[in-house]
């Protein structure tokens, strides 16, 4: 993304653990065949999301925007031997490709993808969550941290995507995009929540991070 200079992040990512095979090869076909490829978590936020599952160890995972799977294979990486990971999107042309590479990753019968609207599902979903990950349009993320919110455990995580939206939430409220006032709204939102505590992490487009403490 344009918030981190490119020579950081190529940096970050010569001393990061290299995607897998699978992963690998997922995100050459996305760039190659699939709309605004930018959307992909990618090698660096994608290790970071593998090494976030792998600490807490989750059994249900919780994910809003699926695009092409690539997160969704990072974040199932450190679920329990009985653990799941439910993962929504409303874009029903990207099933083939998600199903595809889950099957590659030896993960398709970790992840069940939801086709849908997200706001219409999440209160389907009968689950106590360990993590969610939220990374769908951005002005729903308010509605589905609200959504969310007595579905995750006490002690549960929310990670929050592109935050720093391309760097607009610092730019002066007249040049900033809808989608950056809900970036800033939303962090407003969660700052205020006295039922957590939270830290906004500089990786790819901005991080929020939130933990659940009562």
């Amino acid at each position: 993304m344009d918030v981190i200079p490119v020579a950081v992040n190529a940096f970050a990512e010569k001393y990061t653990s290299p995607e897998t095979e699978v992963l690998r090869r997922l995100n050459r076909e996305t760039y190659l065949k699939v709309e605004q490829p930018h959307m992909l978590s990618g090698h660096l936020q994608g290790q970071y999301l593998s090494m976030v599952s792998h600490m807490i160890r989750p059994r249900r995972i919780l994910e809003i925007g699926t695009y092409t799977g690539y997160s969704a294979i990072c974040l199932a990486q450190g679920l329990t031997d009985d653990g799941l990971l439910y993962t929504l999107d409303i874009n029903e042309e990207r099933e083939e490709i998600c199903q595809r590479y889950f099957r590659e990753a030896g993960l398709a019968h970790k992840i069940q993808l939801h086709i849908g609207k997200a706001a219409e599902i999440i209160p389907q979903l009968q689950e106590t969550f360990d993590l969610v990950f939220i990374d769908a349009d951005k002005q729903g993320y308010a509605q589905y941290y609200d959504l969310v919110w007595d579905k995750l455990r006490p002690g549960g995580y929310i990670l929050a995507d592109n935050v720093l939206y391309h760097g607009e939430v610092m730019e002066d409220a007249s040049l900033q995009s809808t989608n950056a006032k809900a970036m800033i709204q939303f962090c407003e939102k969660v700052q205020a929540d006295g039922r957590a505590e939270q830290l906004l992490l500089t990786i790819r487009d901005g991080l929020l991070m939130i933990r659940k403490i009562s």
